[in-house]
């Protein structure tokens, strides 16, 4: 008899967090895993996806603010579904999800925490600290994610960190396009700091007034980015494409890709463009330092600092030999340590709890 497994998301919007939902649907063991998706929120732009896979998605349309009595109506559902697992993603999800799996005596809880985060306040780490205490295992996707858990308050024995994956068969390598342009693809808000990458680009093109940017997605920033576009007379060197869904086909015409994050999980885009081949400049924030090894497949600066970020940008550019050679071990690196099957079995021997804990380093993480 397959277990049924109860994913509790925010949102179904095209974002990392989200696309790694449409990776368990792809890649669950069906012979052994029956899933479902709940969304918080509306059914959003993968909705279809998850359905096109043949499981079920049920979008609870509610807004922010506290809900006090989802608790017991997410319960009800779980009851009526047989639950079996709960597995939460971000800390909302986790919040009400992990009481309704208690007062639903849902056996197993799983919660995913996808990133640093940057706004949290003192209420809210309190609480997802008192909630991890609902789960059995509370994974983190970096091990800078799970040092930041534990600092936190989450309880050391809960803690497994466990890297996200891409598909690498979607993801063709190509290698850098000598002539091609700089690509980004994230949402357009403060997180990813896309004014300093512009100022950055500005420095560049002093020096290398061929050079441009593609600027991939959407978000509440956009209007702003553009008039500092304007302000910095980068027209000729910038281009917002919007929202982007064949990635692949962007990322294959790109020379190199860039994040400029101030705070970040693992990010998938990031292993996209090394799976592609391209050579990555990135910020050493979050995660990123553990998909990306600095001077091997990619160049690491200080977060805001677009003097440090345009001397990286220039040297990748101006030495298209160590572009490639940083892009064919970038591929090599997403295979062997970033596979995203690897991942999701990894998940779900979580899911009927045989994996064997070993502690890493100063008891920071438990590595499934």
């Amino acid at each position: 008899m397959r277990l049924r497994v109860i994913h509790l998301t925010g949102c179904l919007d095209l974002g990392g967090q989200e696309k790694l939902l449409v990776e368990f649907a792809k890649h669950a063991d069906r012979d052994r895993y029956d899933l479902r998706f709940v969304s918080l929120g509306t059914r959003g732009v993968l909705a279809a996806e998850l359905e096109a896979q043949g499981w079920p998605v049920t979008a609870l349309g509610l807004g922010t603010g506290l809900r006090p009595r989802l608790p017991l109506q997410l319960a009800k559902m779980l009851r009526r579904w047989h639950a079996d697992i709960v597995h939460t993603h971000n800390e909302r999800p986790l919040l009400y999800g992990g009481a309704a799996a208690c007062l639903a005596r849902v056996p197993r809880v799983i919660h995913t925490k996808h990133g640093r985060g940057t706004y949290n306040s003192r209420r809210q780490v309190f609480l997802t600290a008192l909630a991890a205490r609902l789960t059995n295992r509370f994974v983190c996707v970096s091990d800078d994610c799970a040092s930041l858990a534990l600092a936190q308050g989450v309880p050391v024995e809960r803690i497994t960190a466990l890297h996200n994956g891409i598909d690498t068969a979607c993801f063709t390598f190509m290698g850098p396009c000598v002539d091609g342009p700089a690509v980004i693809v994230a949402r357009l808000c403060a997180d990813k700091d896309l004014a300093t990458l512009l100022q950055a680009v500005k420095l560049v093109v002093r020096t290398e007034p061929t050079f441009r940017l593609q600027i991939a997605g959407d978000g509440p920033l956009r209007a702003d980015l553009i008039r500092l576009v304007e302000h910095l007379d980068l027209a000729k060197q910038v281009q917002f494409l919007g929202v982007i869904r064949d990635v692949p086909a962007l990322l294959r015409q790109a020379s190199m890709y860039v994040l400029s994050s101030i705070s970040e999980g693992v990010s998938l885009t990031i292993l996209e463009a090394m799976a592609c081949g391209l050579p990555v400049v990135a910020t050493n924030v979050g995660g990123t330092p553990e998909a990306v090894a600095d001077g091997a497949t990619g160049v690491l600066v200080a977060p805001r600092n677009p003097e440090s970020l345009a001397l990286a940008l220039l040297r990748l550019y101006r030495d298209p030999v160590a572009a490639r050679r940083m892009g064919e071990a970038g591929r090599l690196r997403v295979q062997e340590h970033f596979d995203v099957r690897k991942m999701v079995a990894r998940y779900e021997r979580l899911y009927d709890g045989s994996t064997v804990q070993a502690a890493r380093g100063h008891a920071v993480a438990i590595r499934a």
